[in-house]
């Protein structure tokens, strides 16, 4: 509106006349249109607070570094299993008591640096390889078999229980390092060892997969495990039968997000402040809470210099008026555009680009891609008979050297499509 009037002003060939217009205007005029302007922008910011996406708290990132790279003083990448950062010992004892009774012995995790279908064609294969057993005795010829390791996707199962017991929607955790690890379990030795042997070094040779073979290596994520005690005395709920436990959260920080830890129905709801923590819950007295918190990444200081040496991923979507607007809703519109839409709104969503979406009959098929969310269970719907989604996609900014994590990206936005479309089987495949 000013930009008009000031073309209009300049177009008056009278001067005296456009001297009492243009103090015409800046008296009254303009002061009405910047108020107006004003309140525009008032009414614009307060919608957008209305639909603010408060979930971001609570994305969760990971990377992975290796055991001797560990900063204990990393100010928002914490291990998945603090025990990572510690060697692992071998008690023979326990390792001839397994073999004596049949048994196998789980020694040591392994991380496969190459891409899903190179992974699963080991896994399948049941191969076994050979390897060393040296101690201060002597050294060992032994054999090793590979299988997949669970602990990691465990934890983040345990993530998504805490998160429906918080109240929560769950987002699916782009972890793709926790689904490239194998344990070596022992079948074999050859010769007699005695248990007062003493375990100097482990080796395993995989053959034609020794060049992705990587040891000693910590998977993180920016999960940090706290003690919160209550500040002040438990209050009764408004229900007359739980109590109000308050966590105040000044101290730790109120720009991350927590989620209290708990197994059990020891609590009734969370409540949440932009400064506290309201635990409902039975118990009358509790001194202290077992949280999580989810420390928000910062990009300052020496931390925010010194990058891991694995790729930092995460599920954080970008903040955008309609994907906040339509997650709060939480509605699906059932048609390509949305799809789209969602894959898009996914950081990550970068490396791969969605060149298609076709609609298949049920078949049996080997997709590229993997379920990251087999804990949540559909009861109403079998996955047997369904019709499958197959979602095409293309590389576009995958970094170099990263080739081999394509398919776990694709897992991860396949998986979050497949939490909208349920009565699908939601495969991806390469354009």
């Amino acid at each position: 509106m000013k930009d008009i009037v000031l073309d209009r002003l300049n177009k008056m060939e009278d001067l005296q006349q456009r001297r009492v217009l243009r103090s015409l205007m800046n008296s009254v005029f303009l002061n009405l249109v910047e108020y107006q302007e004003e309140l525009n922008r008032q009414l614009e910011r307060r919608v957008f607070e209305e639909v603010e996406d408060h979930e971001s708290k609570h994305d969760v990132y990971v990377s992975m570094c290796r055991r001797e790279e560990w900063d204990p003083l990393h100010e928002y990448l914490f291990p998945v299993l603090p025990q990572d950062t510690e060697p692992r010992r071998i008690d023979l004892k326990d390792v001839i008591a397994a073999l004596s009774g049949g048994a196998e012995v789980r020694l040591f995790s392994l991380f496969l640096e190459c891409g899903y279908p190179l992974i699963q064609q080991l896994l399948q294969s049941a191969k076994s390889f050979p390897g060393e057993l040296r101690t201060d005795r002597g050294t060992y010829a032994i054999r090793v078999r590979l299988e997949r390791n669970m602990d990691y996707i465990r934890e983040i199962e345990k993530l998504y229980r805490i998160f429906l017991s918080n109240g929560l929607p769950w987002k699916t955790v782009n972890h793709p390092y926790a689904y490239k690890f194998v344990d070596a379990v022992l079948t074999g030795v050859d010769g007699q060892l005695a248990e007062d042997e003493e375990v100097l070094e482990i080796s395993v040779h995989l053959e034609e997969y020794e060049a992705y073979k990587r040891t000693d290596l910590v998977p993180l994520w920016n999960i940090q495990r706290l003690e919160l005690k209550t500040g002040g005395f438990p209050v009764p709920a408004a229900d007359r039968v739980n109590y109000e436990h308050v966590l105040p959260l000044r101290k730790t920080g109120t720009q991350h997000g927590y989620l209290v830890d708990v197994n059990d129905d020891s609590i009734r709801y969370v409540k949440r402040a932009p400064e506290e923590l309201v635990v409902v819950s039975p118990l009358e007295k509790s001194d202290a809470w077992q949280v999580l918190k989810l420390v928000e990444p910062v990009g300052s200081g020496i931390t925010g210099l010194v990058k891991p040496a694995y790729p930092l991923m995460s599920n954080r979507q970008r903040l955008d008026f309609i994907g906040s607007y339509g997650r709060k809703q939480g509605q699906i519109v059932r048609s390509r555009g949305e799809i789209v839409r969602m894959i898009h709104a996914f950081d990550v969503s970068d490396w791969l680009e969605l060149t298609h979406v076709e609609i298949r009959p049920p078949g049996a098929a080997n997709p590229l891609t993997y379920e990251l969310n087999r804990f949540m269970t559909d009861e109403v719907r079998v996955d047997n008979g369904k019709w499958r989604m197959c979602l095409g996609f293309g590389k576009q900014n995958i970094g170099r050297g990263h080739d081999y994590l394509a398919e776990d990206v694709m897992s991860f936005l396949v998986s979050q499509v497949q939490m909208s479309f349920p009565e699908y089987r939601c495969e991806g495949e390469w354009a």
